[in-house]
């Protein structure tokens, strides 16, 4: 395989990321929705469980009975196991801080999935790498403006970025030798288990109305995971991880829009911050071996 090959699936895999990232947000803000009148612990099993009656249909359809993957079971189990910490996380921040807050404080996590994929899986970390996450690192403190107060809402963010960037390494192993459907399949149906009994516990009646919303978080969830997960497949944790900033700009829209949620010119120029890294990232990409 040449390197203009290997350079296009390279910008395959950016691009699918991208997709990927912007229509996250949408789950989010239907979730934040949602906490108003449910528990975030019991929205975030709703949120896999509505996925899994979406996705089970397909996955029979082209594998039959064949729906989970055969090899790698341990690394599926834990990169799931990593997403429904993350998840349950940012769940619970967002329904008690802004959108914009939580997943600017969630944005810990590719720059720790950046670091650990270097020590880890011996990923090559490149000029431009590290200065998109300077970049971002810079818009973060921007938006977060540190002031000494610890807020639980952040706390929980910063946790879910943790957990998410764990998530990150345990993907890129998982995807290489399993189909996407087989994996977003296998991590639905274990999400489900594990979160089982925490619904169980916050469960409380659904209102007629909420079924579509309950019912477009499991299919947003669908599309952004398959997404993320087929990239990964094309490019390596460490250029994929600051991409997920641009997660930013459809979030700064719902919660604006939807929320009310006006962002200070702080958060306003960590925000571009955090674009032009991402633009340096993507539009200094070379049909080399090396990157």
């Amino acid at each position: 395989m040449g390197t203009a090959a290997i350079s296009s699936n390279v910008k395959l895999g950016v691009g699918l990321m991208v997709v990927a990232m912007l229509t996250i947000p949408l789950v989010d803000g239907i979730a934040k929705h949602l906490s108003f009148d449910y528990s975030p612990l019991f929205i975030s099993w709703a949120r896999y469980a509505s996925a899994t009656l979406i996705i089970l249909p397909f996955a029979f359809l082209k594998f039959g009975r064949n729906i989970l993957p055969s090899k790698n079971i341990g690394a599926h189990a834990i990169r799931t196991v990593f997403l429904v910490l993350a998840m349950t996380c940012y769940f619970v921040a967002i329904s008690i801080i802004p959108l914009t807050t939580a997943v600017t404080a969630y944005f810990v996590g590719p720059i720790i999935a950046v670091v650990l994929s270097v020590v880890f899986l011996k990923e090559q970390i490149t000029f431009r790498k590290i200065a998109s996450l300077v970049l971002g690192i810079i818009g973060t403190l921007f938006i977060l403006k540190p002031s000494g107060e610890i807020e639980l809402g952040i706390v929980l963010a910063l946790l879910a970025g943790f957990f998410f960037a764990l998530y990150m390494l345990a993907t890129r192993q998982a995807a290489q030798s399993s189909n996407p459907i087989k994996t977003l399949v296998f991590q639905c149906l274990l999400a489900v288990v594990l979160l089982s009994p925490q619904a169980i516990i916050t469960f409380s009646s659904l209102q007629k109305a909420d079924l579509l919303f309950f019912a477009g978080m499991g299919l947003f969830s669908v599309i952004s995971h398959f997404l993320s997960i087929t990239a990964f497949k094309y490019a390596d944790a460490s250029t994929l991880a600051p991409l997920v900033y641009v997660e930013l700009i459809a979030t700064s829209i719902i919660g604006y829009v939807i929320f009310s949620e006006v962002p200070g010119i702080a958060t306003v120029i960590g925000a571009l911050l955090i674009m032009f890294g991402g633009l340096i990232l993507i539009l200094n990409m070379k049909p080399s071996v090396s990157d």
